[in-house]
């Protein structure tokens, strides 16, 4: 019962996030995993009217996503979301990329582990304006339970066997990204 959730990657935020590019680059990356292992992905904007939609890059992977909401609550827990998780549903294994760290994303951390679900922050598709609100945010994080992990890492965990049948498309795909996943490492992190 894994997800992945976008959140807010939009165009008006573009000038202002902190190495926004590659927080782009790492949710593509995400985004190609999760069809591959056929992994829903909700996906929002904050207030689309005044800060535009999800960044042009990202568009052509959305196709399939479960729920592309705009909203004005900073979480992206909101009813056309949270209504995919049902409480009688087994507990989910939610991933969160996008912005800012500080606040849609920690919001939208907290909603869901007081919702019960297990909450993974991927470190290298998260940022905000000031660099220096991101480490502050995945202490907060992983503090409250949630697990801050790597994009590559949290593949490897969805996929959990060298044996499935996708296997190989997502070493392709891992390979493909390295230079990129190996940049964003860096910046975000570094």
């Amino acid at each position: 019962n894994t997800t992945l959730s976008v959140c807010d990657i939009q165009e008006g935020f573009r000038p202002a996030i902190n190495e926004f590019d590659k927080v782009i680059k790492t949710t593509a990356k995400l985004l190609r995993a999760a069809a591959l292992l056929s992994i829903p992905a909700f996906v929002t904007t904050q207030n689309r009217t005044r800060l535009g939609n999800t960044v042009s890059e990202l568009l052509p992977l959305l196709a399939n996503a479960k729920s592309d909401a705009d909203k004005t609550r900073f979480s992206m827990w909101i009813p056309s979301i949270s209504s995919h998780f049902p409480p009688e549903a087994p507990r989910a294994e939610v991933a969160i990329v996008g912005i800012e760290s500080h606040i849609c994303v920690t919001q939208t951390a907290l909603d869901l582990l007081a919702a019960g679900h297990r909450v993974y922050i991927i470190a290298d598709g998260v940022s905000s304006c000031n660099r220096e609100e991101v480490p502050i945010a995945l202490k907060r994080l992983r503090a409250a339970g949630a697990v801050v992990t790597t994009s590559e890492s949290w593949i490897y965990e969805c996929m959990g066997d060298a044996g499935i049948d996708e296997f190989r498309s997502m070493v392709k795909l891992v390979k493909e990204t390295g230079p990129d996943t190996k940049v964003s490492l860096q910046g975000l992190l570094g």
